[in-house]
């Protein structure tokens, strides 16, 4: 029997995603207390032995806070292994920006913010405590910059009950000014192609847009850089995937994020769709005012 274990981040959407593992053949539970991982699991597995119950996969979601230890968590597990279940863990984490933005929509409290704190505060403050996990998770999800029917292909594509796990690879393009994306593999500066930007009839649309797209792939060194960031991917993912990486997360940069590395990464994301593979495309930095960012 396997168990997958779903914590993270408040606010970072834990809830949505055990629904979502729940549409995919899990048995799901949410909001778990750490010392009853145990005593549930050896529960089960004795009903589903009676009782012939059909699920093999069930899925918990369980949070570590202020007042538990990791050690508590982390022996939990050991004990379920004990009893023949392995467990993976799932991550679900989001940037404090984008967290700050869900609370202040939802005028929710967050769970670990005290008196005389900042909202920031409490969510920097779980995102210190909540590293160890982080660190021992077997799956880590960014659900920032990704929409629902996103976040559900790439947790069908790691957790589908129909057939073998395939390689989730995430293409994702960003502007350097703001930062590199988290949890990025591999990362391709293409800072050095002609820029739209400084082209005033240009300036304003993105890397999505046809005129932009005709600007940047009329270069030979877009097409040679494409070629080779190609037959290098192609490459790889076969080595990741033998040596048995879940995801592969690949970021494109550029200046601003709003129109090089946009192109790339579709003109990636494209080429590996087509042959094949299982990919989810963001544009993280793509919504940024055009006007501030020489992209």
């Amino acid at each position: 029997m396997e168990f997958l274990i779903i914590s993270g981040l408040s606010g970072a959407g834990k809830s949505a995603v055990i629904k979502d593992v729940e549409d995919m053949g899990y048995y799901a539970v949410d909001n778990m207390p750490v010392a009853l991982i145990p005593a549930f699991a050896d529960l089960y597995v004795r009903s589903s032995i009676r009782d012939r119950q059909p699920y093999e996969r069930v899925a918990l979601v369980t949070d570590v806070r202020a007042g538990q230890t990791f050690d508590a968590l982390f022996e939990s597990l050991e004990l379920i292994r004990a009893i023949n279940c392995e467990y993976k863990i799932l991550f679900v984490e989001s940037t404090p920006a984008a967290i700050l933005l869900r609370y202040k929509e939802t005028r929710r409290r967050h769970p670990l913010r005290q008196d005389g704190e900042t909202l920031l505060q409490a969510i920097e403050r779980e995102i210190a405590l909540l590293a160890p996990v982080r660190e021992r998770a077997d799956f880590i999800i960014d659900t920032s910059d990704i929409t629902h029917a996103q976040r559900r292909e790439h947790l069908n594509g790691l957790f589908s009950a129909a057939g073998k796990r395939r390689l989730v690879v995430t293409v994702t393009s960003f502007g350097f000014k703001y930062g590199l994306p988290s949890e990025s593999d591999l990362v391709f500066d293409v800072r050095f192609l002609p820029n739209p930007y400084h082209i005033a009839e240009l300036r304003s649309f993105s890397g999505l847009d046809a005129p932009v797209q005709e600007f940047i792939d009329r270069w030979p060194q877009t097409q040679e850089f494409c070629s080779r960031l190609n037959d290098m991917i192609r490459f790889l993912l076969p080595l990741y995937q033998e040596e048995g990486k879940s995801g592969l997360a690949i970021a494109v940069g550029c200046t601003g994020g709003r129109h090089r590395s946009v192109r790339i990464a579709k003109a990636l994301y494209d080429e590996l769709s087509e042959n094949g593979h299982y990919v989810v495309l963001t544009h993280r930095d793509i919504g940024r005012d055009p006007k501030r960012s020489a992209s």
